[in-house]
């Protein structure tokens, strides 16, 4: 079963919707084996076992946000009439209890470690992110730093400029104090 659909390959049909990481109706009944249609008559014959924390109905606006990354056919052309269902990592896990073929336990397992595995990449990305936020910080601080360093570099070059002496010959008058005598 594992070397039939490889885990890469399941990762891919995890989509990040309502900051849920979801699977789609379709892309389920695939992995399981089974159509749609089925699929979902399992999913409402056992309503009581998929809460909306593990299951909840696309929005227009987000089937069709869908529908242009994936280039599904149009509406009146075949396709889907109704909008689909996305499940998350817990709705996934209980349709091992709903479908009861072999298939369906196997896959579901396969299906968990995916979303467990993508869990887990996330996880190391967001530190990395927080690394890198950190990085970016101390080198702005740096380039300060670094631009304040070499705006005083650039003044130590740049002379000062003394005052020039005059060219020429030039007299220095001599100062005569004059004194003025009282006769008495």
């Amino acid at each position: 079963m594992n070397e039939l659909i490889p885990a890469e390959r399941i990762e891919k049909k995890i989509l990040f919707l309502r900051s849920q990481k979801v699977m789609i109706d379709a892309d389920l009944a695939a992995l399981y084996g089974v159509s749609t249609k089925v699929l979902i008559q399992a999913v409402k014959r056992n309503a009581q076992r998929f809460p909306p924390e593990f299951m909840f109905r696309l929005s227009s606006e987000e089937y069709q946000f869908l529908r242009s990354q994936f280039v599904t056919s149009k509406k009146g052309r075949g396709g889907r009439r109704y909008l689909p269902y996305a499940f998350t990592e817990h709705g996934v896990a209980m349709f091992a209890t709903v479908l009861k073929s072999d298939r369906a336990i196997r896959m579901s397992i396969i299906i968990i470690k995916a979303f467990v595995r993508l869990r887990e990449l996330l996880s190391s990305h967001k530190e990395l992110a927080e690394k890198l936020q950190l990085l970016e910080t101390r080198i702005d601080k740096q380039d300060q730093e670094i631009q304040t360093i070499i705006e005083a570099i650039h003044q130590l070059l740049t002379p000062t400029e003394k005052p020039k002496r005059p060219i020429g010959f030039t007299v220095d008058e001599p100062k005569i104090k004059y004194r003025i005598r009282r006769r008495n």
